[in-house]
């Protein structure tokens, strides 16, 4: 396309508030997990706190097309995931449970915007920052840790990467995780850079206790933005395997 009309279409399109731009790694955070995919040759992905699939979809529209388990401890939102997934082969959704530190039951406290739910209460901060992240119910589900239940998921052949976006409660699942996370080549968590929630480790412990588990900080990726204040709250850590 002619350089000149390329230019007239983008003066037209920001008038708009639009942008058009090529998908790249540096341009599109779900073409650089997919760069991070491609790397360590993963076929396996375990979306823990999948919400209704958001994160599966992004993937599946950029290209990954192998084997997804997503665990989602939340009624309503595991049955939009399930009509979701239901149409994909390689798409299970594992039966109804938080993942964490134990096998048992807990309670997890429901967000009105439902992808704030936590196990934790959650810092005036964060409902300042997000005001549909407030609390408006609980409910009482069951809880296991990974190590009790990822093998039904793995095989020799299996390459893993394991999301974790679980509101505060990472600590947790890292630590019910210790034996698939040896086997993972690459890992995306959210990572806090001030607390939201009560009781809940930040982002310098999480790198570092990673990177002690053989892990290295690959990329980070844009999070959760305080809108009045401009400062970041939060963001995506890709963690991949030290070799």
């Amino acid at each position: 396309m002619n350089i000149h009309i390329k230019n007239i279409i983008k003066k037209i399109l920001y008038k708009l508030g639009w942008d058009v731009y090529r998908f790249t790694p540096s341009s599109s955070p779900q073409m650089q997990i997919i760069a991070a995919l491609k790397k360590e040759k993963i076929n396996t992905i375990f979306d823990i706190g999948a919400n209704v699939g958001q994160f599966a979809k992004d993937l599946r529209t950029a290209g990954y097309d192998d084997e997804i388990v997503s665990f989602e401890p939340l009624s309503a939102a595991r049955e939009g995931l399930l009509n979701i997934a239901k149409k994909d082969k390689k798409w299970q959704v594992h039966g109804q449970a938080a993942i964490g530190d134990k096998d048992g039951e807990i309670t997890i406290n429901v967000s009105k915007n439902s992808v704030s739910s936590s196990v934790l209460s959650m810092k005036d901060l964060h409902l300042s920052a997000a005001p549909t992240s407030e609390f408006i119910s609980s409910e009482n589900v069951p809880i296991y840790k990974l190590d009790s239940i990822s093998e039904k998921y793995l095989n020799k052949n299996s390459r893993l990467f394991i999301k974790i976006d679980t509101q505060g409660f990472e600590w947790e699942v890292l630590n019910g995780a210790k034996n698939t996370i040896s086997r993972a080549s690459g890992i995306i968590c959210e990572l806090s850079l001030v607390p939201l929630y009560n009781n809940q480790r930040l982002w310098r412990e999480i790198i570092d206790r990673l990177d002690s588990e053989g892990f290295i900080l690959w990329a980070l990726q844009k999070g959760f933005t305080d809108p009045k204040t401009g400062q970041s709250l939060q963001m995506d850590g890709i963690f991949l395997r030290k070799y």
